[in-house]
């Protein structure tokens, strides 16, 4: 657990970044919010500690915004890939966590949580994956130079971890959610292919701050790196059914529930204790096809 309060949260002003600074405050953190875009302050149920432009592929810069804090909550990166060219999502978040790791060590900080990806266990799954629900063990397998950058981002952290002695937490967060998302979700049940590229996963981004908090707040040590989703599926059909139709032949666990995620959140509840608390179940009604 992190002794002290001081926490900085990066790309504070992503869909993640914006739960995650609400949930640290809520839990009495002194949180200063870290992006290129300045953070909107209202609605924060207290004020920041700080709110500063920065840009993170700039050691000098990362080594400044972390000066004198306990932890940091890393998740500024180019957060998908077809949003710029491949080599420049490579190479931004490459360099942006190598700054962001090398700053933490240098500035003596007691934890780094960071936004790893599915992406890294082979998404977009083109290709059948050898088992479902796919788990740690399916790592890595990136298929984009985005979850390159995120495979090379566990290594890094290893490494750094190992140097250092800091834990650092990756999170392999799955396709982030806010409520007004989820009246999309109907558009996918008649057709299982719309979405069989992550296991018809998805996570609430309010479940991503639950994450967070728990990284900066369980006893671990080293690095490690864990599957971050919600509990279900974004489909209204069994995930047997859907694996059966869109993958046959893949083994499927025996364990799994009618509608259980197959993108596994075993090892997320065994080391962090996280346990998703949103569904798009709250919010929609469940039809059928």
């Amino acid at each position: 657990m992190v002794n002290g309060r001081r926490v900085v949260v990066t790309g504070a002003s992503g869909k993640a970044g914006r739960s995650v600074v609400h949930e640290l405050l809520e839990q009495g953190y002194e949180v200063t919010a870290v992006d290129l875009t300045p953070f909107e302050t209202s609605g924060l149920p207290h004020p920041l500690a700080g709110n500063l432009r920065a840009d993170l592929t700039d050691l000098g810069q990362a080594l400044e915004v972390l000066h004198g804090m306990d932890a940091v909550v890393h998740l500024a990166n180019i957060p998908a890939p077809g949003l710029t060219t491949p080599g420049r999502t490579f190479l931004e978040n490459t360099a942006m966590n190598f700054a962001v790791f090398s700053a933490a060590v240098q500035n003596g900080l007691k934890r780094v949580v960071w936004a790893s990806s599915e992406t890294t266990l082979g998404l977009p799954f083109d290709n059948p994956p050898r088992y479902a629900p796919v788990d740690e063990a399916h790592f890595p397998l990136p298929e984009s130079t985005y979850a390159l950058s995120k495979v090379v981002g566990e290594t890094l952290a290893e490494q750094f971890a190992r140097w250092s002695g800091i834990p650092f937490v990756g999170l392999r967060i799955s396709n982030i959610m806010e409520p007004p998302d989820y009246a999309a979700f109907p558009g996918y049940w008649t057709d299982a292919g719309l979405r069989q590229w992550n296991l018809w996963g998805y996570v609430d981004a309010r479940d991503v701050a639950q994450a967070c908090r728990l990284g900066l707040e369980a006893g671990v040590s080293g690095a490690r790196s864990v599957i971050v989703a919600a509990a279900d599926t974004v489909m209204n059909r069994p995930s047997r059914e859907l694996m059966a139709e869109v993958f046959p032949g893949v083994p499927v666990a025996p364990e799994l529930g009618e509608f259980g995620t197959l993108l596994s959140i075993r090892e997320a509840r065994l080391l962090l204790g996280y346990a998703p608390r949103y569904s798009w179940r709250d919010v929609v009604q469940v039809g059928g096809v």
